[in-house]
């Protein structure tokens, strides 16, 4: 199994807003892209300089997997959608 693991900090402009937003049309990919197994999306609730706004956990039967939904057209709207509305992000992958 593979897990992937996104963490996000967003602008401050319709910041609310947009982790809302973007908690949703993440969600929402359970039910669209096949190769995606399990996914969980965290909103941080305690302010902190080290903290990032949201964290997404998902996880895929192997690597082909993972890279299936990388480029999967539904996964590349939402990722065209949090590139505009944050300013950091950062990931990890790795085999369980």
């Amino acid at each position: 199994m593979v897990v992937h693991i996104v963490m996000f900090e967003f602008k401050q402009e319709n910041k609310t807003s947009n982790i809302e937003k973007t908690k949703e049309m993440l969600e929402a990919l359970v039910d669209k892209i096949e190769s995606l197994k399990k996914m969980e999306v965290g909103v941080n609730f305690v302010p902190s300089e080290r903290a990032f706004d949201m964290s997404l956990y998902s996880t895929f039967d192997d690597e082909d997997a993972l890279n299936r939904y990388r480029v999967h057209p539904e996964h590349l709207k939402v990722l065209n959608f949090i590139k505009e509305v944050t300013t950091t992000s950062k990931v990890v992958d790795y085999l369980v």
